[in-house]
């Protein structure tokens, strides 16, 4: 199984992050820019939060906030659980389920943001080693 180190290689595009005081309209712009489900929340280079489509949902619309008046420090998710960039697809599949989340943020051993994964990344990388075992034990039953 791949480590999140293997996994952030291959990923291209630049990290997507807010400060705090950025707006919620700032955000929701840099994420559709970005096509991506959340913000890292970072403090110069210390995360501070994170920020998703859900805290928009049950933090500005049900709340009737508006988005051009309202800081991001103000709806963000602050206890942010995050990983490094040793650990395994599964692991972190197995704690976005239990945690229910979609979005980690992965740290290097100096704790500096190196990335975040969402769950659909996890999803995409389990299917494709999933096809690549398949092939495999083809291959070895038709040999």
């Amino acid at each position: 199984m791949k480590t999140l180190r293997q996994l952030l290689s291959g990923k291209r595009q630049p990290l997507a992050a807010v400060s705090p005081n950025d707006t919620v309209l700032d955000a929701l712009q840099l994420m559709a820019t970005h096509d991506v489900g959340a913000l890292l929340v970072l403090d110069g280079e210390k995360l501070v939060g994170i920020f998703s489509e859900r805290d928009y949902a049950r933090k500005i619309i049900l709340h009737g906030k508006a988005s051009k008046d309202t800081k991001i420090s103000e709806i963000m998710s602050d206890k942010v659980l995050y990983v490094t960039l040793e650990r395994t697809v599964d692991e972190c599949m197995a704690i976005m389920s239990e945690k229910h989340f979609r979005h980690l943020p992965v740290m290097d051993d100096q704790q500096k943001v190196v990335g975040i994964v969402s769950i659909g990344d996890l999803v995409k990388e389990t299917i494709c080693e999933q096809q690549f075992i398949i092939r495999q034990l083809e291959s070895y039953i038709a040999g």
